[in-house]
């Protein structure tokens, strides 16, 4: 008898996230609930992401550069952590599995496609 994954978690990086769509579509077919990392794995058809927000730590990153243009020491500049986490839910995704999401849930999601 084969063992089958009641569940499955996709961390973020770039060799999973070029296959975003390939996971979501294999998820889909085996009927395995994901959660991802990344709000591209939901767009793409996955079930749900849980994770920073790309668009606020790019912001970071332009302002890091910008005070080490202007002359600021890098080993000067503090150490800063995400405070920006975004929830998405994808409807279809979870019709599909048929997956109840929680009314609770979807009130805190930050986005819901449907």
């Amino acid at each position: 008898m084969r063992e089958k994954a009641d569940a499955l978690f996709v961390a973020g990086g770039a060799f999973l996230s070029a296959r975003r769509v390939q996971l979501a579509v294999l998820a889909a077919r085996y009927a395995v609930p994901a959660a991802y990392s990344q709000r591209a794995f939901v767009a793409a058809g996955g079930l749900m992401s849980y994770g920073t927000n790309f668009s606020d730590t790019f912001r970071e990153v332009g302002l890091y550069a910008a005070r080490i243009l202007n002359g600021t020491k890098p080993m000067d500049l503090p150490v800063v952590q995400a405070t920006k986490f975004e929830l998405v839910i994808n409807l279809n995704t979870a019709r599909a599995l048929r997956f109840d999401v929680p009314p609770t849930l979807l009130a805190r999601a930050d986005e819901v496609i449907e």
